[in-house]
């Protein structure tokens, strides 16, 4: 559940970028574990990402969104896995999802207010919490489930 702070937060949010574009990325290491993260402000594990700001490519805002969140340095090719209409968040919002293998970890990340815990999971443990979305797109990408148009 939302704080009334978050839910302004959010509101002025769409207010000022009424048309919005973010990314995520499904990192796999070489145990075949894949990276999430846990926010301090939206329930549940997702895989990490964000906005594309302005001016940046899909991917070169993957690569900083990675880093930032999960002290993770994408070193190689990332893969369009695709682009998903996030219904839940505006009518306007939308996601590209990558894949990629080609990473370096740079250190454990700390906790703050913005993400809570950075971590890899084991396909069959992952936590209870981790969202309907992520666990959607590990299906398609693994279990060559059909994509959904809809995050």
């Amino acid at each position: 559940m939302r704080t009334l702070k978050q839910r302004l937060m959010f509101a002025y949010f769409l207010a000022t970028r009424p048309m919005t574009l973010g990314v995520r990325g499904v990192a796999f290491d070489p145990q075949g574990r894949v990276l999430l993260v846990k926010h301090g402000y939206v329930p549940g594990w997702h895989f990490p990402g964000g906005g594309v700001e302005p001016g940046e490519t899909c991917e070169r805002s993957l690569v900083r969104e990675m880093q930032e969140e999960a002290c993770v340095a994408v070193e190689g090719p990332m893969a369009l896995h695709g682009l998903f209409h996030n219904v839940n968040q505006s009518p306007r919002d939308h996601v590209a999802v990558y894949v990629t293998r080609a990473f370096r970890v740079l250190g454990e990340r700390a906790p703050d207010r913005e993400i809570l815990a950075a971590k890899f999971f084991a396909l069959d443990s992952l936590p209870e919490d981790t969202t309907r979305a992520t666990r959607a797109r590990l299906a398609e990408i693994l279990d060559a489930r059909p994509l959904s148009p809809t995050w």
